[in-house]
């Protein structure tokens, strides 16, 4: 469990920069399966709620990849300083992304996908818990 702030890239990945000693880091170091949930905090229950969970494996970034997870980070985050050595970037490359959109779609209506490894998606199934 751990809250962040995170950036992510046209193919779903999600990154974020975390302290390698952290729990949740020690955690996707002994089992890479991890899930994301985002929702805006400030919604009121019984009104239009929409948010996406994902679903895939995590791992902390080194060479090239942390390079590119730091420029996906610095682009959303202007204050973020990349003097922070103690601190690692992690990506949750998903597999699976659960969304709900009550405006779009409905109350208690989640539709799931399939991430594919260039970040296309395809319809898996859709659920309505009413």
């Amino acid at each position: 469990m751990n809250t962040a702030y995170f950036a992510w890239s046209p193919a779903f990945d999600i990154v974020w920069l975390s302290a390698p000693e952290a729990r949740h880091s020690r955690n996707i170091r002994a089992n890479p399966s991890a899930a994301v949930a985002v929702y805006r905090s400030t919604q009121t229950w019984g009104r239009a709620d929409h948010g996406i969970q994902l679903f895939g494996r995590a791992r902390e970034l080194r060479g090239q990849a942390a390079r590119a997870a730091e420029s996906l980070y610095a682009d959303r985050f202007s204050a973020y300083s990349s003097d922070l050595d103690a601190y690692r970037f992690y990506r949750l490359r998903p597999r699976r992304l659960k969304l709900f959109d009550e405006h779009a779609l409905g109350g208690a209506t989640f539709v799931t996908v399939a991430v594919g490894a260039d970040g296309r998606l395809r319809w898996v199934r859709t659920e309505t818990y009413v």
